[in-house]
């Protein structure tokens, strides 16, 4: 097997996805099969699909299920709109075999994926990898470099060069196939990437992360659970510049604060440069664009608004994440207006906005010496930093 790095700058290619879920979990113990159980909103099999639906390059996502377990995987078929699933076999090689004839119009150049249902912490990231290293080689899989001492009864086994193979595992679908109807009668295969590799193709290892173990007993289902669960802490910058129009008296908005000034800033809105900064950094936390993106400057009713519309839209779009902002941190860069006498009056508006208090609200402001545009009293600029904790975990849309 060769080995592919995670960092590639192609574009990635379609792909579809079989899940196998068809098991029993008789070692997990509990009412329910490991896959139907729950890690909050969501089972394990749902997190499973989730982390695929996240890739904007999927066509299809396709189940393997226990015909018995029909009651107990309806309502994530309804809650995800996915086709009935196949019939789950014997073996897990028969159930994956079993669900690739329901691909009944995917061709042999295209590539598919076949992941265990009870691995749910696989990421996008980890799915474009694979997706791509299919693409260039024909075969992949997700694999983790061997970290403990193994041994064999007395025997010390060397680890070096030793991988633990997860899911998913991709292929194009007519090496797949092939391996499939070339082996109907073995079973003891264990995992597709070994048929393919027993037929002579190469498979890629493309390195994966230890967090994507499967769960197969109550300790692995509680990790999981903990994982999942432990709020992530991100944080990110926003930045922007208005410049003074001299035809434009004042009052200045700044920090949601209107501040005795002979100038104003230009600007389709208010041209409050610090809730700018502030939206910008608290969008930036979700990854969801910017303030432009949002607000469109070329958009008419925006013209003059107050900036409080956009912060309070920004923390909307936080709070349906559950998010919670932690700190919140404003830089001024000026030569005037003096920001000081007015700092507590904008942390007071930021706070009615965001619900954060005063104190993890910082604002300041610094010079730049004379120098560049602000230094020359052109305009002024503010930079902000926004930290929020958001749970690993989100509910449903």
């Amino acid at each position: 097997m060769t080995m592919e790095s995670l960092a590639s700058a192609d574009k990635t290619p379609r792909f579809s996805v079989l899940i196998v879920a068809g098991g029993a979990g008789t070692r997990l113990g509990g009412p329910l099969p490991k896959q139907y159980q729950k890690i909050g909103d969501f089972t394990v099999l749902e997190q499973s699909i989730k982390a695929f639906l996240s890739c904007e390059n999927l066509n299809q996502v396709r189940l393997v299920c226990d015909p018995s377990h029909a009651d107990l995987v309806q309502g994530t078929l309804t809650r995800f709109n996915l086709p009935s699933p196949a019939v789950s076999g014997a073996s897990r090689k028969h159930s994956v075999y079993n669900g690739l004839q329901s691909f009944s119009n995917l061709k042999d150049d295209e590539i598919i994926l076949i992941h265990d249902g009870a691995r749910p912490l696989v990421t996008k990231d980890e799915i474009q990898a694979l997706v791509k290293a299919v693409n260039n080689s024909g075969a992949a899989t997700l694999a983790c470099p061997v970290a403990d001492t193994l041994r064999r009864e007395a025997d010390i086994i060397d680890r070096n060069g030793l991988w633990a193979i997860q899911t998913p595992q991709g292929f194009r679908a007519g090496i797949l196939r092939t391996a499939h109807n070339t082996f109907q009668n073995r079973d003891d295969f264990t995992d597709d990437s070994g048929m393919v590799g027993a037929m002579g193709h190469e498979v890629t290892l493309v390195p994966g992360n230890r967090r994507n173990f499967k769960i197969t007993t109550a300790d692995d289902l509680a990790l999981a659970r903990e994982i999942m669960n432990t709020p992530e802490t991100r944080t990110a910058l926003g930045f922007d510049v208005h410049a003074f129009d001299p035809a434009k008296p004042g009052p200045i908005r700044l920090g949601g604060v209107d501040i005795p000034f002979d100038r104003n800033l230009s600007g389709h809105s208010d041209a409050d440069v610090g809730l700018h900064a502030i939206t910008d950094a608290m969008l930036g936390t979700i990854a969801a664009g910017d303030i432009g993106q949002h607000f469109p400057p070329s958009d008419p009713q925006w013209k003059g608004a107050d900036s409080t519309i956009f912060l309070a839209h920004a923390v909307k779009l936080l709070h349906e994440k559950n998010a919670v902002i932690t700190l919140i941190d404003l830089t001024f860069m000026c030569e005037e207006p003096k920001i000081g006498p007015h700092r507590e009056a904008m942390q007071a508006v930021i706070a009615r906005v965001t619900g954060v208090s005063t104190d993890r609200i910082s604002i300041k402001a610094t010079t730049t010496e004379k120098l560049g545009f602000t230094g020359r009293g052109e305009g002024i600029a503010a930079q902000a930093l926004v930290t929020i904790q958001i749970p690993t975990l989100q509910s449903p849309a």
